[in-house]
């Protein structure tokens, strides 16, 4: 097969949906290397290369090659597509180019959530609005679409009308490097490189309100008596970052908050940049928490299993999808509650490697070659119509 993917963010984004594009594409690699894969981006990488020769990388060219590069993306590469004679095109991040039925080329379409629709007021009307059209008309272009969770299917069926019967639930996966070996020496490496203490609570993802870091900062609040251990957030933000830095400001808790992604070594750092440091980083925490309002999958928690720690996630939207059994679930809205979750770990040692003790079973489902396969699937049967 021939497949072509809209790797804007697989090139570009280190974040959630790059995550989710660039572990897919080397599984597919890995995992089914007869096919060819063409990545369709807009420009190249600084942070990310795919050197594989199952990949070939498509640029725009000619008049697109400039400032045009982002109408190229949207509907400019059609002829690019039919002149590659593809079997299938893939949009990773909610969208398809405009015409792509009627190249006769198959198409499908990740939709990782529909966040905004949830939670409007957490973006601008434009953004909105924007997002609104592209998924609105992925989903009614595409020939298959794939959910990462089945919360969100169920958002597509309730919110867009998506036709139930060609909504696919393919869970994703991380980088596998959560999962293997790690020596000493590595995590002495990352801990020093960054300046971190030999243990910690750990917070990644975005500093926006749906995350739910000011939760998390109030439950610190309630057990600082209890424990030295400090509370490290990878993320970035805006205006509720600065919510947050003042909530911890006037409860006098900034000995107890690390903010690495403002480390200078971390902005400068192609480990940090690229998440390549995050295993060392991970595994050295004392637990991972990430009580978010909603999400589409929280690829975080499904990182920190991996890494086989503790978590503390929410008992809402997606997240028990991803963390299984052996997560610690809490209501996002009751820093108490957390509160009692990270004094559990802290002190309850016996009933932590219980909940770490059904990780296997739960992981199996989020292999790299069972979620590529999953996917895969999906391209067999869109081809066979």
């Amino acid at each position: 097969m021939r497949i072509g993917f809209d790797a804007k963010r697989a090139f570009h984004n280190q974040t959630g949906l790059g995550h989710y594009s660039r572990t897919l594409l080397y599984s597919l690699a890995k995992y089914f290397p007869q096919n060819d894969y063409l990545l369709y981006s807009s420009k190249p990488s600084k942070h990310f290369s795919f050197t594989d020769p199952s990949f070939q990388a498509v640029f725009p060219s000619g008049i697109y090659s400039g400032f045009l590069s982002s109408y190229w993306r949207s509907r400019g590469i059609i002829s690019d597509l039919k002149k590659h004679n593809l079997d299938i095109f893939h949009g990773l991040s909610h969208e398809l180019p405009v015409g792509i039925q009627k190249t006769g080329i198959s198409s499908v379409v990740t939709m990782h959530d529909l966040i905004f629709e949830r939670y409007p007021g957490q973006y601008n009307a434009f953004d909105n609005l924007v997002y609104r059209l592209k998924f609105r008309y992925a989903c009614r272009k595409a020939d298959a679409i794939i959910a990462i969770s089945n919360q969100t299917k169920k958002d597509l069926i309730e919110l867009y009308g998506a036709d139930p019967e060609k909504i696919h639930v393919c869970y994703q996966s991380c980088n596998p490097a959560f999962s293997e070996p790690l020596d000493d020496s590595e995590k002495k490496r990352v801990r020093e490189l960054y300046d971190l203490p030999p243990s910690y609570f750990l917070y990644v993802g975005s500093v926006i309100e749906r995350k739910n870091l000011l939760g998390v900062c109030k439950a610190y609040a309630l057990i600082r008596k209890n424990t030295d251990l400090p509370l490290v957030v990878i993320g970035k933000g805006g205006q509720y970052l600065q919510q947050v830095k003042k909530y911890i400001e006037s409860e006098k808790l900034n000995d107890r908050v690390i903010f690495l992604s403002e480390n200078p070594n971390a902005k400068a750092n192609a480990g940090f940049l690229t998440a390549s440091d995050f295993p060392a980083i991970y595994r050295q925490a004392a637990a991972m928490i990430y009580p978010s309002y909603y999400e589409g999958f929280g690829i975080p928690v499904l990182e920190a299993l991996w890494s086989g720690i503790p978590v503390i996630t929410s008992r809402s939207s997606c997240l028990p999808e991803a963390g299984g059994p052996g997560a610690f679930y809490v209501d996002p809205s009751s820093p108490r509650e957390m509160a009692e979750k990270i004094n559990t770990i802290l002190f309850d040692s016996r009933t932590v490697q219980e909940q770490i003790s059904l990780y296997k079973t739960h992981l199996a489902k989020f292999t790299p070659e069972a979620t590529v396969s999953s996917v895969m699937d999906v391209y067999q049967k869109v081809l066979k119509g």
